[in-house]
């Protein structure tokens, strides 16, 4: 019979993974750097499709996001931005709430602002963005349709954020190649499935093998040139904690591992991603000991509303993360919103455990469940590192399994750390 504390170890290893289901580097200014930003999951929806009634509420109540504070969250962003005036933003994805042509419209006239200032932006799209049967507006007593777009209409509405002055494009999907300057160039990905959708969007995502073939291609060329590689996309294409391909395959590309080992030999340094609502950053090593980094931001939909400015130099890369905690008319936005995410993930995590239908004391599910909402409030934020409310969870749920508390079972936040850090290029 298996001892208690490899039971705790084992219950900890599955369900420190569950509960993410649900969800500075000071510049040195020195010649020839780039200043870069990065936002993701903005998730925006246009305040034509969205007006007081029982619909709006009900949604507010079921996603934990009110639309006014979301807008003064990206206006905000967009403020800061204006200030640092980065030469670059990017946006990796899930621009829109649920692929609404109008969100697209409304989103695109605040960048057109920042882009007038002089910050070129590139754009790539997520899950919710493109061919979305069941994108909705909400206004009056009940949800209706909203009118999405199409991959096509997609490149049109965003041609002067990427599209329209791309070096390459790729004929099988909508990826395309973006040079930053004469020795960088970034390939941005489309690894979403929007051609699957049919009731609604499909949240996994994949990397076509013609599109790999034409990337590699670029990698190629860039490596017989001289020039550093850097990407983004949507989806996770390296593992942010342990075990996550196993228990979550729909937040990493599929075969994850044998692609991100290609692209790391092939020379890819960097990929910018976002879709897991979260701060982390991973590096990857492939077995030819080539590494490359997963800078995964969280959204801006979500606590601990974050995103990412950085500099791009020719040894490396800086990166300082930056989160909104305050908007004009709610001093406490961080707090009011790590007490949403709390409930809601209490919610999700214990309707969750309820259906794996574990045979557990109601005591003891209580406390499992409290350990995953802790858990998951650290590793939005990123730099996990247990406060001493995780520690007394952790003690509690050990203390009802007949085990000691063994921290260590809990620990899962990959190197590098996420919130300040230098990349160096090898």
């Amino acid at each position: 019979m298996r001892s208690k504390v490899c039971l705790i170890h084992d219950i900890g290893a599955v369900f420190i993974l569950l509960f993410t289901l649900f969800t500075g580097c000071a510049s040195s200014g020195a010649p020839g750097a780039v200043k870069i930003a990065v936002i993701t999951d903005i998730h925006f929806l246009d305040t034509l499709l969205a007006a007081e009634g029982e619909s709006l509420f009900a949604y507010e109540k079921a996603t934990g996001r009110n639309i006014t504070d979301l807008h003064a969250v990206l206006d905000a962003v967009l403020d800061d931005l204006k200030e640092e005036a980065p030469d670059l933003l990017l946006v990796t994805g899930d621009i829109t709430n649920h692929g609404e042509k109008q969100s697209h419209l409304g989103f695109i006239e605040k960048l057109r602002l920042l882009q007038s200032r002089g910050t070129r932006i590139l754009v790539i799209p997520g899950n919710h963005d493109i061919n979305i049967p069941d994108a909705k507006a909400y206004r009056g007593n009940q949800a209706t349709p909203a009118e999405t777009v199409s991959k096509e209409e997609f490149v049109e509405l965003y041609a002067p954020f990427g599209y329209s002055d791309a070096l390459k494009r790729d004929k099988a999907s909508l990826s395309y190649l973006a040079e930053i300057n004469e020795g960088v160039w970034l390939l941005c990905f489309d690894t979403n499935r929007y051609e699957e959708h049919t009731t609604t969007s499909v949240t996994g995502g994949r990397i076509l093998p013609e599109t790999m073939d034409w990337a590699l291609d670029i990698l190629y060329e860039a490596k017989e040139k001289g020039i550093t590689v850097l990407g983004m996309m949507h989806h996770g294409l390296v593992e942010h904690m342990p075990y996550q391909a196993a228990f979550f395959p729909q937040y990493l590309i599929d075969e994850w591992e044998k692609n991100a080992g290609l692209l790391a030999d092939t020379g890819l340094k960097v990929v910018f991603t976002g879709h897991f609502h979260a701060n982390d950053i991973t590096m990857h090593t492939s077995s030819a000991g080539n590494i490359l980094y997963d800078v995964e931001t969280a959204s801006l939909a979500q606590y601990p509303f974050a995103y990412r400015i950085m500099e791009l130099n020719d040894t490396g890369l800086s990166i300082d993360t930056r989160f909104v905690a305050a908007i004009p008319g709610n001093a406490d936005l961080a707090a009011v919103y790590r007490d949403k995410l709390e409930a809601i993930t209490r919610r999700v995590a214990r309707n969750r455990l309820d259906g794996l239908d574990i045979p557990m004391p109601e005591e003891t599910l209580d406390a499992l469940t409290d350990v995953i909402v802790k858990l998951n409030l650290i590793h939005v934020r990123g730099d996990e590192k247990p406060d001493m409310a995780l520690k007394m969870a952790i003690r509690i749920f050990a203390d009802l399994m007949g085990s000691e508390a063994d921290q260590d079972s809990f620990a899962f936040d990959f190197p590098p750390e996420d919130n300040r850090v230098v990349i160096p290029f090898q």
